[in-house]
């Protein structure tokens, strides 16, 4: 079951790992980012039990990730499908996957899901780039700062930073 809320935490990745929720949500939010909408098509991809599959989809929705969308009447069924803050998390989906590639977290037949340019067919990963001039930084080149919205925590962790 899911954690107490990060509510009031000055923290981006808490307030993004709050939305998703657990696990199971992102497996949820991971299947939608490919495509698959019904009930019982992601139930069945991620093997989740019914109560689980109900309770992280109204989770999403009230976080407004995704949007539920009627589209049979008799007997009412819905399809659920990524809003436009919810298609922001295609990132951390693709960034999780980058890492478990990475580490070979599937074994040794090689990742299970590539992502590829749609116009030439080659493999893209995620990268660090600055953002006014696009040039690419390398992740030992990283310097976190505080920014506006850092409370005392925040600067306090930022102090024991390379240490």
């Amino acid at each position: 079951m899911r954690s107490k809320s990060f509510d009031g935490m000055a923290c981006s990745i808490a307030g993004v790992l709050d939305a998703l929720g657990d696990r199971w949500a992102v497996l949820i939010l991971r299947d939608l980012s490919l495509g698959l909408s019904r009930y019982e098509d992601l139930r069945r991809s991620t093997g989740v039990t019914h109560a689980t599959l109900s309770d992280r989809l109204k989770h999403l929705e009230e976080k407004q990730l995704i949007e539920r969308r009627r589209y049979q009447a008799g007997p009412e069924r819905y399809e659920y499908l990524l809003t436009r803050k919810g298609r922001d998390t295609i990132l951390v989906m693709q960034a999780l996957a980058q890492v478990g590639d990475k580490w070979a977290v599937s074994g040794d037949a090689g990742p299970p899901l590539k992502f590829v340019n749609r116009k030439n067919g080659r493999t893209l990963k995620l990268a660090l780039v600055e953002e006014k001039s696009g040039e690419l930084v390398g992740a030992r080149d990283v310097q976190p700062q505080a920014g506006p919205g850092a409370d005392d925590l925040v600067r306090w962790r930022l102090t024991k930073f390379g240490n």
